[in-house]
């Protein structure tokens, strides 16, 4: 269980002043006119799937059925979503969840960042915000499953892969 505490007792966790800081629920792109476009974090469950539907479609993620997408998104303990906002409008431009036990641990799933905002920083914004909500639930023991081309990005906010030699193991229907 040595991992666990190293993942969260590095300087580069999330600590209370910036949990504080994120659960503001707002980061600026520019500056604070109001005629800038702003991101909004938020943890509302209440997603409109076909827009979701969208952006995993601009991230090129295959469809999954809306009403199987509906149903875990019900049913996950956290909902994480980034909104672009100017004006009156808004976009979803960023979206992860989390299945957990409400206990001890979480698995962060379905991280995905639009295109035109990645390389930004928000990817990583939101992630540390994720794990600031979930460290406030007193989750401790929080995965996740990473494609090939985004270990990098993970492993820069403290994930580490196959800690003390603890393997993944699948069952997968034929």
């Amino acid at each position: 269980m040595v991992f666990w505490k190293k993942l969260f007792s590095s300087s580069d966790a999330v600590n209370a002043a910036e949990s504080t800081r994120l659960k503001e629920d707002l980061f600026n792109l520019e500056n604070n006119d109001s005629s800038q476009p702003q991101i909004i974090f938020s943890t509302e469950k209440d997603i409109d799937f076909y827009e979701l539907e969208e952006l995993c479609d601009r991230v090129g993620w295959a469809r999954r059925p809306l009403r199987k997408v509906k149903k875990a998104i019900e049913h996950s303990f956290l909902v994480v979503s980034m909104w672009e906002v100017t004006g009156k409008k808004r976009r979803l431009i960023g979206f992860a969840r989390a299945t957990s036990d409400h206990a001890f641990n979480a698995t962060i799933w379905d991280v995905v960042v639009d295109p035109k905002f990645q390389s930004r920083g928000l990817g990583k914004a939101m992630m540390k915000y994720a794990i600031a909500q979930l460290r406030s639930a007193d989750i401790s023991n929080i995965t996740l499953f990473a494609d090939p081309q985004v270990i990098k990005f993970y492993q820069r906010l403290g994930f580490i892969l196959d800690p003390e030699g603890i393997k993944g193991m699948f069952w997968y229907p034929d």
